[in-house]
């Protein structure tokens, strides 16, 4: 069982940065597969960056490559999206996720392939 909370969420105004960081508790976080999702008013939740338990192995959405990055410290259950250059449309809740026990490289980008979720953290970009 893995419990995953995000922090870091707030109001800033376009062209700023913020950093998520989604902490997790149990046993397997290690050697999970994580990822990072959001979901704005009135839209489905939508897929942003994942990254491998490994950290070797990352992915991101094409309406994020190049201003946001994922990364994990495992020593401090841990993962982390920095995200530069924010626009409007980045306005949404951003949820972590995390699945069971996976393979060094997996990587993934389907709602439907991660198992556990935190409660989100809200990001409002002004413009």
């Amino acid at each position: 069982q893995v419990q995953l909370v995000e922090s870091g969420g707030g109001l800033v105004q376009a062209g700023g940065s913020l950093r998520l960081s989604c902490a997790a508790s149990g046993r397997t976080f290690s050697s999970s597969a994580m990822g990072w999702f959001r979901q704005a008013p009135g839209k489905e939740r939508e897929f942003v960056a994942a990254i491998s338990w490994s950290g070797v192995i990352t992915r991101y959405a094409d309406s994020v490559k190049g201003r946001f990055t994922i990364s994990r410290d495992n020593a401090k259950n841990t993962v982390y999206l920095q995200m530069n250059s924010l626009k409007p449309e980045d306005t949404a809740v951003y949820y972590c996720a995390a699945t069971k026990p996976s393979s060094r490289f997996t990587v993934v980008a389907a709602v439907g392939e991660y198992d556990y979720w935190g409660q989100g953290t809200q990001v409002t970009v002004s413009s």
